[in-house]
């Protein structure tokens, strides 16, 4: 009997291999296949939302081989030792078909660098100016050349087996520089109006996601969702998406939907994350609804 994943488009069951680092200790080549897929050299990466901070959680489904984990340590009860354990879970029993992203709580230089020492590439929120916005590569880049402050962690890695250059040439820290990728939210009006500063100060940013829910709510808008149809909201909709077509930049974002959705999501953005631990899970109460109904005594 044939698998079930990867049985309509065999390729797929190799996910994110070609972009693996020559160890799993090291983040994949990240950045390379978000600009593959936004120039449609590949398919749209699709990956999943981990938003319950589940070790075994993250172990069940690594196998499924999803291109992309979106590991949510803004949001969660999770500790720097649960984060880096669903990296590594989510890197190597999926046999590197999966890239890890990690949303890091805030700005912090040191969260920053503990999802990147992980392996992770990295989800910054609440991205709102040009200054803050250098922090952050600032943060996550190793070498004055683009003015890097991250430490780098000599036992991260094991000398002379694990720390290859993915290259072969340069050392190990250039490489990682080139490998780990930074997607920046953007959460609200004053983001989207600095959008444009932004990315013309801070190229080295990798992938852009309109933060919409956080951004309705900061314009005093109905959460509803992160949908709307109020003019100041569209306006605002059609600013950032402009702004991201100026700078050629790549877009990310969700689309729980199928089919023609999916295709349609998939136009635009080069990593759509289609699933999450909660939604499937929150499925069960209208189950249980449905079954309570089902047994319920005829009066």
């Amino acid at each position: 009997m044939g698998s079930l994943f990867g049985s309509i488009n065999p390729g797929a069951e190799e996910g994110m291999k070609a972009y693996m680092a020559p160890s799993l200790f090291q983040p994949h080549n990240a950045r390379q296949a978000i600009r593959d897929a936004h120039e449609k050299k590949i398919p749209a990466l699709i990956g999943y939302y981990a938003g319950l901070s589940s070790v075994p959680i993250t172990r069940y489904l690594a196998p499924m081989g999803y291109d992309v984990v979106w590991i949510d340590w803004e949001h969660t009860s999770c500790n720097v030792e649960t984060m880096t354990t669903m990296v590594h879970e989510a890197m190597f029993m999926s046999g590197g078909r999966t890239i890890p992203f990690v949303r890091v709580p805030g700005h912090d230089h040191a969260a920053i660098g503990f999802a990147l020492d992980a392996g992770a590439s990295i989800v910054i929120p609440q991205l709102e100016t040009v200054e803050q916005a250098k922090h952050v590569v600032s943060s996550a880049k190793f070498g004055t050349r683009q003015n890097g402050t991250r430490s780098a962690p000599p036992f991260r890695m094991v000398p002379g087996l694990t720390d290859m250059a993915a290259d072969g040439k340069r050392d190990v820290w250039q490489n990682l520089n080139d490998q780990a990728a930074i997607m920046v939210q953007i959460e609200s009006l004053e983001g989207i109006n600095n959008l444009d500063a932004i990315l013309t100060e801070v190229p080295d940013i990798d992938v852009v996601w309109l933060g919409s829910l956080d951004c309705r709510i900061s314009m005093n808008l109905p959460a509803n969702f992160g949908q709307g149809d109020e003019p100041e909201w569209l306006a605002a909709v059609d600013k950032f998406n402009s702004t991201l077509k100026k700078h050629n930049k790549p877009r990310a974002g969700f689309c729980l939907g199928s089919g023609p959705e999916l295709a349609k999501a998939a136009e635009d953005n080069c990593l759509l994350i289609h699933a999450a631990d909660v939604l499937k899970l929150y499925e069960m109460g209208p189950q249980l609804l449905a079954a309570r109904q089902a047994v319920a005594l005829k009066k």
